[in-house]
């Protein structure tokens, strides 16, 4: 008889996260040669590292259960109409984007676009956000996006540094800097050695500086002209960067009319929820001079093979790569999805509708600032755009508290005063309600609204046009908005296609489950400076995600904030930093990084001020841990720490982890842990229990959050005890765990807040046996990939018993050497059998690294692997000599539509070899919408704006 407990099926979400049925293990146990998965596992991780019991978790819950739990917690926010501002402000996300972008899997569940051809749709997104940045800011160039206004500003710093002809250390910050800014540009500063000297900005250009940051408008509000400010900066040799609200830029002369060399800001406020803070993609723009010292992606417009136009990320793309700690920045990726929301609602409303609502939020602004001042009450700022600043002396808290009781919060600029930041959700009832507050009179808006002035100075009012690109003048109805995102989205492979089989990507499930709540409103419309009281719902969700995590990892604190990877990597070194500091230790500055690292590793190391030394790997793809051993005893005095993956990138457990980390600790180091593959250790390896001091885990990969295209992400940190005094934290919106006072990595206290639910969701619903399974299935569908292709295909290392981790790396370079078909051929050619690459040529160049995760089915793998296969035979003929080496499948690879109905088809293979290799392939064909990219042509002529007009006639 089935009980009761067992029909609840509690537990039931796991077998919908997980992608092999059981009948599926046990076949594919058999085909890699082990009994169980037990055995698997015993046959892959050193024995020393496992751990011997089950991670102490709630038992699993079911996807309505789960979700019910999260609501209960989300409803004990109290939801207020926040007029706080500080770089935050509510916005209408316009339906049609919210729906068919930032809800649907075809867009949040793409991949960096790195294989260009099978990304078109948000490469064209993300190149219209860049118009759209380019047009408002009125300088030359734009990114794709980086995480967050502070962090941008930060980075605008070090590009001065670069940049600047001065010899100067001293960088000038305006004193009306938003808060949070200020507090990450010192972060960032002090391990560069770079001195922040803080004031009015018309006093910059004497205080002998490398460069300067000045807020547009400022945190009173105000905007000045700072025309002459800039140019007595750069008249000295510096470089200036304006932090700019990017809707005041539609009523505000442009930081490139101004003279500035930089602008940034957050562009949250065009149709991004404020969600507690994140994640919000920050805009960054330079002039053209400066583009090759520029942080972040870059989209420009390129050819394809046929000499049509095409999309691809330039220039940096690969940077941390390439330039390891030479690189401008550890960003590797950035907020696409964000972004390109941004973009669309900018495409949705075009020039009239952006001047629209700009001057909606300003007029709101000035009907209540007249309010005021017709009931004698005294406004500070002379000038504003949406920000309003009311002397309120003795009555201050007394106003506060009627706001608060009234539904409303505002910003306690300080104990006289009283900020008001107006936004497009607000309303005329708004104005008159908060007029009341302060005047305890009621206001006249249709009588104020036929006097009330502007309160831009007219030397600053903006005459120059923006968004006159046709893509942002043809798609204003749903309809055609609707019809737009579409065809976007069609010419994109997401998962909702087929598995990507990114190594060390983890491009595992995101279930619909984990990514309702992001939207509901108690999570999406709360103010990172709410009150605290306010987000009771937020606060207990995060601590019971970081007991969770704590749990999993072995950690004994965990630091939310960072919200990348590459933060994460930059909060684990800057705690050790200050740990070293705190003892006496400053000149513990050597950071030891294997050769087969990840490049952020040593890009972030570099930011933190230290010596990178190389260790060696062996030929096994080990840790050389002789080499380690000498270079850890040659630089004793001065070792800071070690920065290791484990799994390593090379896909394999080494032997040596406890080892490698009792010698660095014995010569006064501490070990970081690059999180990257972590999916391999969940519920079955605690790093905080093998060595490791410190710690990232990247929630968006083994914990579900979605890559977006190319971001968001979180990249918390966990750490030992003795290091957690020195974790970020905030100085607006302190965080009560032990290490207040620190300074900031990120804008918001818990970095992009409201993605956070997502692993939440999927801990919840997982349990620790569903964990530990979800790892194991991992192993194995990596085990059973290698071993279908080990004949075909050399798999380059394995650990000591023949077995690979949760990926592994396929050695091209002999076939290469044979026919000259490149692992690039192999990529491009896998979009024919409607398949992203794996990763290419990392961490070996002329490899690809391929991860499945546990949550790709039998039958998915099966296709992939018999692609390869089938790829391998195509190069077969190659070798025999029945295609030429330069005209194959292979080389013409993608192929396109276009190709096969064109009239003429002179090649050595037949239509169908081209776009139907497989018979399946028929069933579910995945079109690339342009053939392969020229990079080279790209680079050399580098366009990172819409195309021209011409391409539109």
């Amino acid at each position: 008889m089935t009980t009761l407990t067992e029909l609840e099926n509690h537990d039931g979400f796991i077998e919908r996260h997980i992608g092999p049925s059981a009948a599926d293990i046990d076949a594919m146990l058999g085909v890699v040669g082990a009994q169980s998965l037990d055995e698997l596992v015993t046959q892959t991780v050193p024995a020393s590292i496992l751990l011997e019991q089950d991670i102490p978790l709630p038992a699993p819950r079911a996807e309505h259960e789960a979700l019910a739990e999260l609501k209960t917690l989300a409803q004990q926010n109290r939801l207020s109409k926040s007029f706080i501002g500080m770089g935050y402000a509510d916005t209408l996300t316009p339906a049609v984007i919210l729906r068919n972008v930032m809800e649907n899997p075809g867009w949040y569940t793409a991949y960096t676009p790195y294989q260009a051809e099978i990304a078109q749709g948000r490469l064209e997104a993300l190149l219209n956000y860049q118009q759209v940045i380019i047009d408002l800011t009125g300088l030359p160039l734009a990114n794709a996006s980086l995480l967050d206004e502070a962090t941008a500003a930060a980075e605008a710093m070090t590009m001065a540094r670069r940049v600047s002809i001065s010899k100067s250390n001293r960088f000038f910050v305006d004193s009306q800097i938003w808060p949070q800014t200020l507090d990450v540009l010192k972060t960032r500063a002090e391990p560069f050695g770079f001195e922040l000297v803080l004031g009015n900005p018309a006093d910059a250009a004497g205080a002998d500086v490398f460069g300067a940051l000045f807020q547009y408008p400022n945190a009173r509000g105000e905007a000045h002209d700072l025309s002459a400010a800039i140019a007595g900066v750069k008249a000295q040799g510096g470089v200036v960067a304006l932090a700019a609200d990017l809707l005041a830029l539609a009523l505000l002369k442009s930081p490139g009319e101004l003279g500035a060399d930089i602008a940034l800001g957050s562009a949250q406020r065009f149709g991004v929820p404020l969600g507690f803070g994140g994640p919000h993609a920050a805009f960054f723009a330079c002039r053209d001079e400066y583009k090759r010292a520029m942080p972040g992606r870059i989209i420009g417009v390129s050819i394809d093979a046929n000499g049509g136009q095409a999309l691809r990320m330039a220039l940096q793309t690969r940077e941390q790569h390439i330039r390891r700690e030479k690189a401008n920045s550890n960003i590797c990726t950035s907020q696409v999805l964000l972004a390109n929301m941004a973009g669309l609602y900018a495409v949705y409303h075009g020039e009239a509708g952006i001047r629209r609502i700009a001057g909606y939020v300003h007029r709101l602004a000035n009907l209540f600032a007249a309010a005021v001042r017709t009931q004698g009450g005294t406004v500070i700022n002379q000038s504003w755009f949406d920000t309003v600043l009311v002397a309120t002396g003795p009555r201050t808290d007394a106003v506060l508290a009627s706001a608060e009781a009234a539904g409303y919060t505002l910003r306690r600029v300080d104990n006289n005063t009283i900020g008001v930041a107006f936004h497009e959700a607000a309303s005329r009832a708004d104005v008159a309600a908060l007029a009341q507050l302060f005047t305890g009179q009621p206001a006249d808006i249709d009588a104020l609204d036929a006097s009330a002035t502007d309160a831009i100075p007219a030397s600053l009012a903006r005459t120059s046009r923006y968004l006159t690109h046709p893509v942002f003048n043809t798609h204003h109805s749903e309809t055609e908005m609707l019809r737009y995102l579409k065809r976007l989205q069609n010419r994109d492979l997401a998962l909702d296609h087929s598995m990507i089989s990114l190594g060390s990507c983890t491009m595992k499930l995101n279930a619909t489950s984990e990514m309702i709540p992001v939207t509901w409103p108690e999570f999406a419309g709360l103010h990172p400076f709410a009150p605290r009281e306010h987000a009771a719902g937020y606060l207990a969700m995060i601590d019971s995600l970081s007991e969770q995590l704590k749990a999993i990892t072995g950690f004994d604190a965990i630091c939310m904030q960072p919200n990348s990877g590459a933060q994460g990597e930059y909060a684990g070194l800057l705690a050790i930093r200050r740990y070293h500091a705190s003892r006496g230790d400053a000149q513990r500055t050597v950071c030891l990084i294997p050769k087969s690292a990840h490049g952020t590793n040593p890009a972030t190391a570099q930011m933190m001020g230290m010596q990178v030394v190389v260790v060696a790997c062996d030929d096994n793809g080990n840790v050389d841990v002789a080499d380690l051993k000498a270079k850890a005893e040659q630089y004793s005095a001065t070792l800071a720490c070690l920065m290791i993956t484990y799994p390593s990138t090379h896909g394999v457990f080494e032997e040596a982890m406890r080892d490698i980390c009792d010698t660095i600790h014995a010569h006064g180091g501490q070990v970081y842990m690059d999180g990257a593959n972590l999916n391999a250790l969940v519920g079955l390896v605690q790093p905080g229990k093998i060595g490791a001091d410190v710690s990232h885990m990247n929630l968006h990969k083994t914990f579900c959050i979605p890559h977006g295209g190319g971001g968001p992400g979180m990249g918390p940190i966990g750490l030992k005890a003795h290091l957690a005094p020195f974790m970020a934290n905030h100085s607006v919106a302190p965080i009560a765990n032990g290490s207040e006072g620190q300074s900031a990595v990120s804008a918001a206290p818990f970095g992009s807040a409201s993605i956070l639910p997502i692993s939440w969701m999927y801990i919840r619903m997982m349990g620790a046996a569903g964990l530990k399974r979800a790892t194991q299935v991992a192993l194995l569908n990596a085990n059973y990939v290698a071993t279908r292709l080990q004949g075909a295909f050399p798999v380059l290392y394995t650990g000591k018993n023949g077995r690979v981790a949760h990926e592994c790396i396929i050695d091209l370079r002999p076939l290469k050497a044979a026919t000259g078909v490149t692992e690039v051929d192999v990529a491009k050619r896998l979009m024919d059998y409607g398949f992203h690459a794996p990763t290419m040529s990392f961490p070996v160049a002329g490899t690809i690294m391929i991860e499945p995760t546990e949550s790709e089915s039998k039958a998915e793998l099966d296709r992939f692997i018999d692609a390869l296969l089938s790829i391998r035979a195509e190069i077969a003929k190659v070798e025999a000599g029945e295609w030429a080496a330069d005209s194959n499948p292979l080389k013409h690879a993608p192929h396109t539509q276009s190709d096969v109905i064109s009239r003429e088809w002179s090649r050595a293979y037949s239509r169908d070899q081209a776009v139907f290799p497989l018979e399946w392939v028929r069933d579910n064909k995945f079109w690339p919408s342009v053939n392969r990219i020229d990079d080279v042509y790209g680079d050399r002529n580098l366009m990172c704006s819409c195309p021209g007009m011409e391409n539109y006639q």
